[in-house]
């Protein structure tokens, strides 16, 4: 099953896709867009490209667990996203998937314009990757 992840920003949105075993996650792009209807369209256009079956959403919940306003917009862009799609969701906490992001890019010796062009579609595929990890046992 592909299954494609999205982790939401105010401006950029990461995507990314995993191989037809479910196995391994991969980083897709990254999407600037600050209107969520026009985001929505671009997400959506993705999904049907890399035939997804299944939507992972990044829930972005406070270090205690709590949700907020961020994770409200998450949960609402991942029922619209759902219903525009015609594909289910999941929805993935996502605590420090970025400060992860950030570390992989640092070992790779990434940084500047490059890291910020990327990051977000690392912390997507992070999101995506525990969501597999979780999903096999």
């Amino acid at each position: 099953m592909i299954v494609l992840s999205v982790d939401l920003g105010h401006a950029r949105t990461g995507l990314a896709v995993s191989d037809k075993s479910g196995f391994l996650a991969s980083s897709l792009c990254v999407i600037t867009e600050y209107n969520d209807d026009k985001l929505i369209d671009k997400i959506a256009e993705q999904a049907t490209s890399v035939k997804a079956e299944l939507l992972v959403i990044g829930l972005p919940r406070n270090m205690d667990g709590s949700e907020g306003e961020s994770a409200i917009r998450a949960r609402e862009l991942a029922a619209r996203l759902s219903e525009r799609t015609g594909l289910p969701h999941v929805m993935q906490d996502e605590r420090g998937t970025t400060i992860t992001a950030h570390a992989y890019l640092s070992s790779g010796n990434i940084y500047g314009k490059k890291r910020k062009q990327k990051v977000d579609a690392v912390a997507a595929s992070i999101i995506l990757q525990d969501y597999l990890d979780s999903a096999k046992g």
